[in-house]
């Protein structure tokens, strides 16, 4: 039954390396299922990452608390792998808390799993790869950051994952694009009627 309920993230998997079954018996062995509730807290400023994750399902947010006020980061959309890199791989504190915006199902491993799975050369070779590519999209998100509007970013978001905006909620959307809910709405009004026209 675990081998069918893995089928996504071995299909995940399949769109970086191939994997041979006798590798793949190895790897499905090793992860862990777990159901999240919406707005459950997965990992929280301060604690140390003791999990690799798959997101099989759902949506998080990861955000940090400035100022008294929670900063959405980035956000990710089943099916994709998660973790808190830095405070995963030296098992220090996390400086962020990631958050399930929608109910989710979720695939763990351990630190020490992993470290035996990448002694397999396909998942290592699968983590090389997907570790370059958060590295490309967080660089992605920095750039925009400095030299991108809030309503560039949003116009973005709406032609590259329309299907996001409609799942994020608005407050969340705001704290993205580092902009109030206000002046959100009057970016989406713009956006919207400019379409019309």
């Amino acid at each position: 039954m675990k081998s069918r309920e893995l089928d996504t993230l071995r299909t995940f998997v399949g769109k970086y390396v191939r994997i041979s079954e006798v590798d793949w018996d190895v790897i499905r062995l090793y992860f862990r299922r777990r159901e999240a509730k919406r707005g459950e807290i997965i990992l929280k400023e301060g604690e140390v990452c003791r999990h690799l994750s798959f997101l099989e399902s759902g949506l998080l947010r990861y955000f940090i608390v400035k100022d008294g006020e929670e900063r959405n980061k980035f956000f990710t959309i089943a099916p994709y792998l998660f973790t808190s890199q830095y405070s995963f791989n030296n098992q220090t504190p996390a400086k962020e808390t990631i958050q399930t915006i929608e109910d989710s199902v979720i695939w763990e491993i351990a630190l020490e799993e992993n470290r035996q799975l990448l002694q397999l050369s396909s998942w290592n070779q699968f983590a090389r790869k997907i570790t370059q590519e958060v590295q490309f999209f967080t660089e992605e998100i920095l750039e925009e950051l400095q030299t991108e509007t809030a309503e560039n970013r949003y116009i973005k978001l709406l032609n590259n994952q329309p299907e996001l905006l409609q799942r994020i909620p608005l407050k969340h959307l705001a704290s993205y694009l580092g902009i109030a809910p206000q002046s959100l709405s009057r970016i989406r009004k713009k956006v919207s009627a400019r379409e019309r026209s």
